[in-house]
C-alpha cells in the first residue's frame, strides 16, 4: 500500500489583503485579521489576538494528522467593521499534485479595551468543523495495473502471498530479541540484520522478515515457527506472476521504491510506494502505477465526513503477446539445463513473441532477447539466401572439404561431420549436413555487404526500439579474408539473441521480414527498410529447412506433426581447454506451422545433441 505522500513546503505568511473598509471610531480590524490568517497558515496562534486560550491547543489538534510540509494559503479579505464589531473571510487554498482545494470560512472580531479580538473557533480552519474534530490527510493508493497476455490472460496480478516477521505487541520485550533471531534461523536469513532491525523498530511494529507465495508459505513453513513469541503470518497480496520464474528478466520485478527511484522521479514517487524495479515494470511504472487520490476528513466527531476528495487514477494494464500456456511449457523444457540456456516462440503470421524464456541458470540475465552471442551454423540460413540472390540454385554444386584454408586459417567442419558428405555436394545437401567449408568456398560469389543485406531481410541487425530489451545481432563488415570466411557460418563477429534467430526463422516461414513483438501499445519506430524477400527466395529457404529434417541433422524432428524445417548450430567460443578444444555455443532454430522456435545453450556437445532435444521437447 502507498504511505502518505509528504508534500513539498509552500506556507504563505506574507498576505495579500482586499481594500478594508474603514473603521468607524478606531483602528481598523484588517491588522487583526491579518495576523489570524498568518497565524493559521503557520498553525501557530501565538501572538494572535483570540478570545479563546485554549485556541492555540485546539488549533494544534487539528493539524497534527496533516503533514506539515502540506501547502496552505490563506488570505483574508472582504473586511467589514461596524462599531465594535468586524467581519472577514478566510480564502483557503490547498495544494495538491495535480488539484487545488479551496473554500471560505467567516470569521468575526470585536473590539475590546480599544484592540480587536478575534473569536476564536474550528470553523475557521474547515467548514463546519466543530469542536473536537481533527483535520486527516490520506493519500488513496491506486491498485497497480496487470501485466496481461495473450487473450489477455493474467500474468502479473494480484496473488495471495503470506507476510512474515515479528509482532512486538505479541511478545514481552524481553523476548524481542531471541525471538528474531529464531525467526531468522527459521526462515534461513541474516539473523544480524534481522536482529538489528527489529531492535530500531518502534514498541508496536510489526518487522516484516519475509514475503511468501502462499502456497509456498504451505508447504515450506515449520510448526517451529509458530512457536516462536511474537512471530506472525499476515495473509496479503501483491502483484505476482504466476510462477517466481515466469519471464521473471524480461517482466522485472515490483518492490518499495529504492532512493535511487525517488530521487528520479522529480516528487513522482514518495517513500514507501511500490513501483517497478526492474524489466517492464520499471519501463511502464508510470502506466501500470496509476495516480494516487487525496482525501481530506474531519475525524473525531459522531462520524468521519469527508471534506475534499481528489479522486485516484487506476494503473492501465499492459498489454503482452506472451502465451502462459508456451511460456510456462518452455521454461519447464529449459528447467534440468545446467548452462545459460533460453527459448524464444515467435508466429511468424504477425511477429507475436509467445514464450521468451531463460533457463535458470541465467541468474536474472535475459539471454532470450537480449543475448548476444555467435550464432553458428544457424546463420546459415542467411548466409543461403545471400548465395541464392549471388545465383547458386539449391541443387547447384559446391565443394565440401575435409578442411579449407583462408589467409592461413584451417575450417574445418564439426567433429562428427560424415565422411559420405565430403566432396562435390549441392547447396541443399550443405545446408541439410551443415558443412562449413562449401560455405566458405563460395565466399567469392558475395559483394561486400550481401550478408548484411540478406540478415536485414530476415529480420537481422536491424536495430529498434521494440518496447523492450531487445538485441537483433550485427553482421559488421569483416576486417580481413579469415573474418569474412567465419562470418559466413556465423562466427567473427556475426552476433545475435535467440529472439532474432527466432525472428530469422519466422521470416523464413512467413516469406516476409519479422518483426517481432511483444508489447501491444507500444508503436514501434520506423527502421530502415530491408531488401524484402521474393516468393521464391522464400520457398527456397523452406526447402533447404526442410531439407535439414528430412535428410540432414534434424532428421530427429521428422516424426513431428506437420511440415516442419529446421537448422542446428554450433559456434566457438571462450578460452581452450587442455587438450586445446574450444567450448561451443549450441543452437537449434525451426518452424512448425505458425510457429517459429529458437533454443540456444550457451555451452553444449554441439545443436543437434544439445539444443536440439530441448526444441524437440517443446514442439512436442
Amino acid at each position: 500500500m502507498r504511505r502518505p505522500t509528504l508534500l513539498v513546503t509552500r506556507l504563505t505568511t506574507g498576505l495579500l489583503l482586499l481594500p478594508l473598509a474603514a473603521c468607524q471610531g478606531g483602528d481598523p480590524a484588517g491588522p487583526a485579521f491579518e495576523e489570524l490568517a498568518a497565524g493559521l497558515s503557520a498553525r501557530d496562534l501565538s501572538g494572535v489576538p483570540v478570545d479563546d486560550p485554549a485556541a492555540g491547543d485546539q488549533l494544534a489538534a487539528i493539524w497534527a494528522a496533516v503533514p506539515e510540509d502540506q501547502p496552505i494559503e490563506v488570505d483574508a479579505t472582504g473586511v467589514t467593521t461596524e462599531d465594535d464589531s468586524a467581519s472577514a473571510t478566510l480564502d483557503w487554498t490547498w495544494q495538491f499534485d495535480g488539484a487545488e482545494w479551496s473554500y471560505e470560512t467567516p470569521v468575526e472580531a470585536t473590539r475590546v479595551d480599544d484592540a480587536w479580538q478575534v473569536r476564536w473557533t474550528p470553523a475557521l480552519v474547515a467548514p463546519d468543523l466543530v469542536e473536537g474534530e481533527v483535520l486527516a490527510l490520506t493519500t488513496l493508493s491506486p491498485e497497480r495495473g496487470e501485466v496481461v497476455g495473450a487473450g489477455d490472460a493474467t500474468i502479473v496480478g494480484a496473488r495471495p502471498v503470506v507476510r512474515l516477521g515479528l509482532d512486538k505487541t505479541q511478545a514481552t520485550p524481553d523476548r524481542w530479541r531471541s525471538s528474531a533471531r529464531a525467526i531468522a534461523r527459521e526462515l534461513d536469513l541474516g539473523v544480524a540484520d534481522y536482529v538489528a532491525r527489529v531492535e530500531a523498530a518502534g514498541e508496536k511494529a510489526f518487522v516484516e522478515a519475509l514475503v511468501l507465495r502462499a502456497e509456498e508459505a504451505a508447504t515450506t513453513l515449520t510448526p517451529a515457527y509458530g512457536g516462536i513469541p511474537g512471530a506472525v503470518r499476515l495473509d496479503d497480496e501483491v502483484p505476482l506472476a504466476p510462477t517466481r520464474e515466469f519471464a521473471a528478466p524480461l517482466l522485472g520485478v515490483v518492490g518499495e521504491a529504492t532512493a535511487e527511484v525517488i530521487e528520479q522521479s522529480d516528487g513522482a514517487v514518495a517513500a514507501g510506494d511500490v513501483v517497478g524495479l526492474s524489466g517492464l515494470q520499471a519501463r511502464y511504472d508510470d502506466q501500470l502505477r496509476g495516480a494516487p487520490g487525496t482525501r481530506v476528513s474531519a475525524t473525531g466527531g459522531e462520524a468521519d465526513r469527508t471534506l475534499f476528495e481528489q479522486a485516484l487514477t487506476p494503473g492501465r494494464p499492459l498489454r503482452l503477446t506472451l502465451d502462459p500456456t508456451l511460456q510456462q511449457k518452455a521454461e519447464e523444457v529449459l528447467a534440468g539445463t545446467g548452462p545459460v540456456s533460453a527459448l524464444v516462440a515467435l508466429r511468424p503470421s504477425d511477429g507475436a513473441i509467445l514464450a521468451a524464456a531463460n533457463g535458470p541458470a541465467n541468474d536474472g540475465l535475459n539471454a532470450a532477447t537480449f543475448g548476444q552471442y555467435a550464432p553458428g551454423s544457424t546463420f546459415k540460413v542467411v548466409t543461403s539466401l545471400a548465395l541464392l540472390r549471388a545465383g547458386l540454385a539449391p541443387e547447384a554444386p559446391v565443394s565440401c572439404d575435409a578442411t579449407t584454408v583462408v589467409d592461413g586459417k584451417t575450417f574445418k567442419n564439426y567433429d562428427d561431420y560424415p565422411a559420405s558428405g565430403i566432396g562435390r555436394i549441392t547447396l541443399r545437401q550443405a545446408v541439410a549436413g551443415s558443412c562449413n567449408t562449401a560455405f566458405i568456398s563460395e565466399r567469392g560469389r558475395l559483394d561486400d555487404g550481401a550478408l548484411a543485406d540478406a540478415a536485414g531481410s530476415l529480420g537481422l541487425g536491424i536495430d529498434r526500439d521494440l518496447g523492450f530489451p531487445a538485441y537483433f545481432g550485427q553482421v559488421p563488415p569483416p576486417e580481413g579474408e579469415t573474418e569474412g570466411a567465419a562470418a559466413l557460418i556465423g562466427q567473427g563477429k556475426v552476433l545475435a539473441s535467440p529472439m532474432a534467430m527466432a525472428a530469422v526463422a519466422a521470416s523464413v516461414r512467413a516469406g516476409t521480414t519479422v518483426t517481432p513483438r511483444l508489447v501491444l501499445d507500444h508503436e514501434v519506430p520506423a527502421a530502415t527498410e530491408p531488401t524484402p524477400l521474393t516468393p521464391q527466395e522464400a520457398e527456397q529457404l523452406r526447402g533447404l529447412m526442410r531439407a535439414v529434417v528430412t535428410e540432414g541433422s534434424g532428421r530427429f524432428l521428422a516424426a513431428l506433426p506437420g511440415e516442419v524445417g529446421a537448422k542446428t548450430g554450433t559456434a566457438e567460443h571462450g578460452t581452450p581447454d587442455a587438450s586445446g578444444a574450444l567450448p561451443t555455443h549450441t543452437w537449434m532454430i525451426a518452424t512448425q506451422g505458425d510457429l517459429a522456435v529458437a533454443v540456444f545453450v550457451e555451452t553444449g556437445v554441439s545443436g543437434s545433441q544439445t539444443a536440439g532435444p530441448l526444441l524437440e521437447e517443446f514442439l512436442r
